[in-house]
């Protein structure tokens, strides 16, 4: 999803604009309005936009001068000039620019529009050029990756042992060459990839190769990062501002971050048909805390609601007889496979593991057999107690009892049928939290009809992302976020009109329109009257009671 920002000092222009773009892709574009070059940069530093369309002649801040701050905080941003003025020396210094179309206010809205989707197109167009790049850095990356990504998972093990030496670490991260400093605190980002159905083995580490070099991409030239595969699979990635961006980026450091793997995230669904998960730290934190700051942000991944979208997440601040060798080993990483998929919700692979875990083991002897059972229910056993899910879970008392079961085959079933409650109950939970979330929305949208409801200020208050928003709300309720705004403000504008005590204007206000002419054109699109003609019909129909 792209987000058009429109920015003039005429409130009925701006409001106009909005309008139409508002229903002009609501699946596509998300659309903010601000009456100042000021408030413009407000939303910049609230969240990304890739497209401004902007008067050049406003007050205080110009056009011109807003162009220049808006590289300065996204600088992928593409504007276009709408004006009344056709002055040569504006649209000169407007064509001079990178990423800058220059139109006139008496071309119309069809012609802006038909602007703003080429715009569009030609974003696309840069993501497919990315992604051909992308390819020929990925031999490059390939040694260094693999020895930076073994020193970081060892100390991913006990930082605070590691970088208990300052001196000896600054010199290992300089003989591997990691662009990091290990004396500057670090923000780390957790991705979980959920890669399409049937992919091998390689397939998948291609595309690994490709989000790393698809990450490296949009956050050159601004930070220094380092991306390493954990043990579960995933990608962690550690960060610091260059230092001739820190100040700059101080004061907007998780906004651009967020707003940079949003785009990241549509990259790799559209190009790989990859879906990553994001969560992202807080707060920086020092390299003896890194551990425990990476176990938070895999717990806090664990509790993601939605299924199959592009999730972002943002923690808080912390609060204070005998088998063989390759045997043991086989089921030793069979179970550590099983745990991994028991924390991120893989039921079918848990399954297909304890499947396959059961027919080995029988084939295998006594010793072995018992050795195997025990270790499934001891994963599952403190998965249980981590929630305190005992009470929940029928029967698991007898999971680290064996002797109860009268054989190992039934003791295996039973193993699966404890999973399969796990996961059910997961699902339930998860569901759960997903309704609250939605109740919670649409009851602050019908009571707060008169207020800022863009998709931005809701994903602030309510602590998402705004496209993650976006997207769990249309999944969960099967509607445009925009869509449901619009039914509560129609069917709010209806009770108030039988009011005939209330004028028009304090109807639109009550409804979040400012501008009554604007009020009038929305609900006479969406019910085929204006709101008089509503209003009269109502009086007719009383009066003929």
């Amino acid at each position: 999803m792209y987000r058009l920002l429109i920015v003039d000092d005429e409130e009925i222009i701006t409001d106009g604009l909005y309008e139409v773009f508002s229903r002009f892709m609501p699946d596509q574009l998300d659309v903010c309005k601000a009456y100042s070059g000021k408030e413009a940069l407000d939303w910049m530093m609230r969240t990304r936009i890739d497209i401004v369309l902007t008067d050049i002649a406003m007050p205080g801040m110009n056009g011109l001068e807003l162009m220049d701050s808006i590289q300065a905080y996204w600088p992928r941003c593409k504007v276009i000039f709408l004006t009344g003025h056709s002055n040569f020396e504006y649209a000169y210094q407007a064509i001079q620019q990178p990423h800058v179309r220059y139109l006139l206010k008496t071309e119309g809205y069809d012609k802006v529009t038909e602007t703003v989707s080429e715009v569009m197109s030609e974003i696309e167009q840069r993501k497919s050029e990315s992604i051909l790049v992308e390819k020929s850095r990925e031999q490059i990356y390939a040694y260094e990756f693999m020895a930076q990504g073994d020193f970081m998972r060892h100390l991913l093990q006990d930082s605070k042992v590691i970088c208990s030496n300052q001196n000896e670490i600054v010199k290992e991260f300089q003989k591997l060459n990691i662009a990091l400093d290990p004396t500057k605190g670090v923000l780390m980002i957790l991705g979980r990839l959920t890669y399409p159905k049937g992919k091998t083995y390689t397939e998948k580490s291609e595309i690994l190769s490709s989000v790393r070099a698809t990450w490296d991409i949009h956050f050159s030239g601004k930070v220094h990062s380092i991306g390493i595969v954990d043990k579960f699979g995933d990608i962690l990635w550690l960060i610091q501002p260059f230092s001739d961006t820190k100040e700059k980026l101080d004061h907007y450091l998780l906004q651009f971050l967020e707003g940079t793997i949003e785009i990241i995230q549509e990259e790799c669904l559209s190009s790989l048909g990859l879906t990553i998960g994001f969560t992202v730290s807080g707060e920086c934190c020092e390299w003896e805390r890194v551990t425990k700051k990476y176990e938070q942000l895999r717990q806090l991944q664990l509790q993601k609601i939605g299924d199959g979208i592009p999730v972002i997440l943002r923690d808080c601040p912390e609060q204070t007889g005998e088998c063989t060798s390759h045997e043991r080993m086989v089921t030793s990483n069979k179970i550590e496979i099983m745990a991994s998929h028991l924390e991120t919700n893989r039921a079918a692979e848990f399954l297909e593991e304890l499947e396959q875990l059961g027919n080995y083991s029988q084939n295998g002897n006594a010793l072995q057999m018992t050795e195997t059972y025990f270790s499934i229910a001891i994963v599952l056993y403190s998965y249980i107690n981590k929630l305190g899910w005992h009470s929940r879970i029928d029967k698991c008392e007898k999971l680290l009892r064996l002797d109860d079961h009268t054989s190992m085959k039934e003791g295996f079933q039973y193993l699966r049928g404890i999973t399969e409650e796990i996961f059910k109950l997961k699902q339930t939970d998860e569901r759960d939290r997903a309704t609250c979330v939605v109740d919670r929305i649409c009851q602050y949208i019908e009571t707060h009809l008169n207020e800022d409801l863009s998709l931005v200020r809701l994903a602030e208050i309510h602590y998402f992302n705004p496209s993650y928003l976006s997207y769990f709300f249309k999944q969960e309720c099967g509607i445009n976020l925009s869509e449901y705004i619009d039914k509560c403000r129609i069917r709010k504008a209806k009770e108030l009109l039988l009011d005939g005590d209330l004028k028009i204007r304090e109807v639109s206000a009550a409804v979040g329109y400012n501008a009554a002419h604007s009020f009038t054109r929305f609900f006479k699109k969406v019910t085929g009257m204006t709101p008089k003609e509503y209003r009269d019909t109502l009086l007719q129909i009383q009066n003929n009671k």
